[in-house]
């Protein structure tokens, strides 16, 4: 029998698998020379542009009121949402034959997922530096004195960075359950609507709907923002801007003469009434322009209080025999405001009428904002492992 060359032997191939964490690098390295040469880059200038947009809308509104906090919190919201929900969308349904066949070689599905994982992390950072930067340039004036490190736009950034990276893993998830890009583009829209139906924020929503509001990333997205500009200890605005816009609307009125003598001398103890009494007749003398007037009725009353003249009316006979003639009164909103004390009602509208809006969910404490980062990092751990298990079946795929 003829001896073999040993040089013209075939060889038998050896295939070695890389383990979990030389899959990681090789994943990883991947990642980010599609990050360079398929351009995922252009999520960071599409998300400084979409900054720019809201930071726009919301700088005369963040830490200014109760209303307008909330709104532009609703809106930093939506923008993270949006921002994680785009970066992976496609990224598992798009490559799904090349995912299967390297499965079939060895590859480990866990090791995928927290590959992208560490990828999408780093995008999530970088997006929001940059919405972040953005919207400061913008002119949006964020919080100064924070509660985990000494600047609050870094604890608001921890906040944005959470709600960015769960959007992402969640929208990691739809993509492995998606069998194409068209597909998952199609029920993007769904998800992204569910998030700001049902987060609890601009729509009223009906008790039934709070375990669906507690499915989303948006809800304790928008309570920690919220707390963290400090929503309770801001003015609410809209009752008093409202009371502006009707200064000067008319007022008309009919009361007898003993109901106003009666009420001028607070036969009721109303302490803006008995404020008005302790006040000099002169400090409410009109200017009328007519200076012989001023200085007849000055004169005659500049020492007495408001309370003493009315009482000494009061008394008179005359008009203590007419006190049941009735009298209309034409005036203004503003007038009758100007009368209790312009600075005192709006000091009262706006932060006495605040004071009882306050909500728990905003309280501005670290306990509470570490509850809602919690909440999300929650989220973002559950999606990445319902992506593992669903990819795992990937092989059962019958395209």
């Amino acid at each position: 029998m003829p001896e073999t060359n040993e040089k013209t032997a075939p060889r038998q191939l050896t295939v070695h698998h890389r383990g979990r964490m030389g899959q990681l690098g090789i994943y990883f390295g991947k990642m980010l020379r599609m990050f360079v040469y398929q351009s995922d880059w252009k999520v960071l200038p599409m998300a400084a542009l979409i900054a720019g947009l809201v930071g726009m809308v919301i700088r005369n509104m963040l830490c200014i009121s109760m209303e307008g906090t909330f709104m532009a919190c609703f809106a930093m919201v939506m923008v993270c949402v949006w921002n994680g929900c785009f970066n992976s969308i496609q990224v598992i349904c798009r490559e799904r034959d090349v995912i299967k066949r390297e499965h079939r070689s060895g590859m480990h599905i866990s090791t995928y997922v927290a590959s992208h994982m560490l990828y999408q992390s780093i995008l999530c950072l970088m997006q929001t530096g940059v919405t972040l930067y953005i919207t400061q340039v913008v002119g949006v004036q964020y919080p100064e004195q924070g509660l985990f490190t000494p600047w609050m736009i870094v604890d608001i950034g921890i906040s944005m960075f959470l709600i960015t990276y769960a959007s992402d893993m969640m929208s990691l998830w739809i993509s492995c359950l998606a069998r194409n890009t068209t597909t998952a583009m199609t029920i993007m829209p769904f998800i992204l609507i569910f998030q700001l139906v049902f987060s609890g924020g601009m729509l009223s929503l009906p008790s039934w709907t709070k375990p669906l509001s507690n499915l989303t990333i948006s809800n304790p997205g928008i309570k920690v923002l919220t707390a963290q500009c400090d929503y309770n200890s801001l003015p609410m605005t809209a009752l008093w801007n409202k009371v502006v816009g009707i200064w000067y609307e008319p007022v008309s009125t009919t009361v007898t003469l003993g109901q106003a003598m009666d009420f001028l001398q607070n036969d009721k103890k109303l302490p803006e009434v008995e404020e008005l009494r302790q006040k000099k007749f002169s400090e409410l003398l009109p200017e009328t322009g007519d200076a012989e007037v001023d200085q007849s009725l000055l004169s005659l009353f500049k020492d007495s209080t408001v309370g003493e003249l009315i009482d000494s009316i009061a008394e008179d006979p005359v008009v203590q025999q007419n006190r049941d003639e009735s009298y209309t009164i034409n005036t203004t909103i503003g007038r009758i405001i100007s009368l209790i004390g312009t600075d005192k009602v709006q000091h009262y509208l706006l932060y006495e009428v605040a004071a009882s809006s306050a909500n728990p969910d905003y309280v501005l404490s670290r306990s509470n904002v570490a509850g809602y980062w919690i909440r999300l990092i929650g989220f973002t751990f559950l999606f990445a492992a319902l992506s593992t298990v669903t990819l795992e079946f990937i092989d059962k795929d019958k395209r």
